[in-house]
């Protein structure tokens, strides 16, 4: 089997971003595995402008992975596709004025992170819950929003560029389902690119993960490998060690089993970790074991689809209530006349 499309993903500030790429070595592996950079845009910085103009230099590919400031929800949502927006335009024009190259666009989906780390913390409170609420009942800003995005994405490829969208793998069981539940609630929204790589890190689910990962992969154009480290900080009570050499290593023969290109969270991780050098001389055409455990994962997406479904379609609630409480009505009338038979 042959070596699949490697993309790294670094999210790094600019001094630690400039430390990580101090020297060759970095960017000499890149090379050597034939790897795609997704830079995370924390900034539009001197520095940043520079190690992509390096990267240009040597002939790494670089896609730009766009970002917000955390006040704004860092990753893209329902509710902020004009922050979005304008952060395009700002990329644009920091690009023409360093002339950098890119070899894509990534519009990274998830819950805004503020919320996220309030749900992840014991802070989540009343008020938090009734926010959650109007959002859910909030239908008409889904369409309005994933119109917004989806402008978004026509204009990025009229300007040249490749999109690759960054999902939750839940996003394809509320396809299945037909449902906007998960995008009212967490504010993902299900747009249409050309490249969509579900994050399916299995570093989160420990002893299910290569299942998850099993189950989820033949859904995505890419998959999403992690998490080897770095990141941002969501909570002080959330402690996920990151994968061991052995599960990165069992979760990339995965992925080429299922004939997909790997995106890699995170290249820093990959970095600390001794990682990334030993890529250059691994086995790809060496199997990993088939997870043994694929039902507990297919019931589970199962029981989230039919979950979604029906809360899409309340009605279907009420009108199976109204029938119980109606044979309910005919059985006890039945019963009724019998015993004045009897009588």
């Amino acid at each position: 089997m042959a070596q699949p499309q490697l993309t790294f993903f670094c999210e790094l500030p600019p001094e630690p971003l400039v430390k990580l790429f101090d020297g060759r070595f970095v960017i000499d592996d890149l090379k050597a595995l034939g790897a795609t950079l997704s830079l995370g845009i924390l900034d539009l910085s001197e520095a940043r402008a520079k190690l992509v103009k390096r990267l240009n230099k040597a002939g790494v590919p670089v896609i730009a992975w766009l970002l917000l400031p955390e006040e704004d929800g860092y990753w893209f949502n329902l509710d902020n596709h004009d922050k979005a927006a304008a952060r395009y335009v700002d990329f644009k024009a920091w690009t023409t004025q360093h002339d950098l190259q890119w070899s894509g666009v990534g519009l990274d989906i998830e819950m805004d992170i503020n919320d996220l780390r309030i749900a992840l913390s014991r802070e989540a409170d009343g008020d938090f819950a009734r926010r959650l609420w109007h959002k859910f009942i909030d239908k008409p800003r889904v369409a309005s929003a994933k119109r917004a995005y989806q402008a978004l994405v026509d204009l990025i490829r009229a300007d040249g560029y490749i999109v690759e969208s960054y999902h939750l793998p839940m996003i394809t069981d509320e396809r299945r389902a037909r449902s906007t539940v998960l995008q009212r609630t967490m504010g993902l929204v299900d747009l249409a690119a050309d490249r969509e790589v579900l994050t399916l890190y299995t570093s989160l689910l420990s002893d299910h993960g290569d299942a998850f990962l099993w189950s989820y992969a033949p859904e995505a154009d890419a998959v999403g490998v992690g998490i080897t480290g770095g990141g941002v900080k969501l909570s002080e009570n959330l402690d996920m060690p990151p994968l061991t050499w052995d599960q990165f290593a069992r979760d990339l023969r995965l992925c080429v089993m299922q004939n997909k290109p790997v995106h890699i969270f995170s290249l820093e991780g990959c970095v600390e970790q001794g990682f990334l050098a030993r890529l250059n001389t691994f086995d790809w055409d060496k199997p990993a074991p088939i997870p043994t455990n694929l039902g507990q994962i297919r019931s589970v997406r199962t029981g989230l689809a039919a979950l979604l479904w029906t809360i899409e379609r309340p009605w279907v609630i009420l009108l199976a209530l109204a029938t119980l409480i109606g044979l309910g009505f005919l059985f006890k009338q039945t019963e009724d006349r019998k015993r004045k038979t009897e009588n």
